[in-house]
């Protein structure tokens, strides 16, 4: 069985060295790099961990390179962002969140995990984004929280 493909934002990985997140945050990062889950990454989340702490830079280079997978921020990735934002889930200043949810359709993640419950994971968000995504021809993207990522050690 294939591991799951998940993008992440940028919370989740600045979340490991976070006392409330930490814990689910780590538990995330150890399972991709134990080859359990595929970590799905855009150039928008490298861009964000340009200014965070070392300690947190050093968790995406120490993971295997094949469980990163690079996401690209294509000229499609920007249409449905834009179909987000014209849709009013979110406002222009949030382009970003938006982008993510996007790049996440776009490269067809099993999920999207995030700390962010004010632009992502809220479920009038998810409903609204899905929404989005069916009109345009995309699936439904499931939007979580580190926490609700599971993974079976016994497999």
């Amino acid at each position: 069985m294939r591991p799951l493909r998940i993008y992440s934002d940028t919370s989740v990985i600045g979340g490991c060295l976070d006392r409330e997140f930490a814990e689910d945050s780590m538990r995330f990062i150890k399972a991709v790099a134990r080859g359990r889950l595929v970590l799905l990454l855009s150039e928008i989340v490298l861009r964000e961990l340009e200014d965070a702490p070392s300690r947190v830079r050093a968790l995406l280079t120490s993971l295997p390179r094949e469980a990163v997978e690079r996401v690209d921020i294509t000229e499609e990735v920007l249409e449905l962002r834009d179909a987000y934002i014209k849709a009013k889930i979110l406002t222009a200043r949030s382009a970003n969140d938006a982008a993510h949810v996007a790049a996440a359709t776009i490269a067809r993640a099993d999920a999207i995990v995030s700390w962010n419950f004010q632009h992502i994971v809220r479920l009038d968000k998810m409903k609204a984004y899905n929404r989005i995504n069916l009109l345009h021809g995309y699936g439904i993207l499931t939007i979580i929280s580190p926490r609700e990522v599971l993974v079976d050690e016994k497999e």
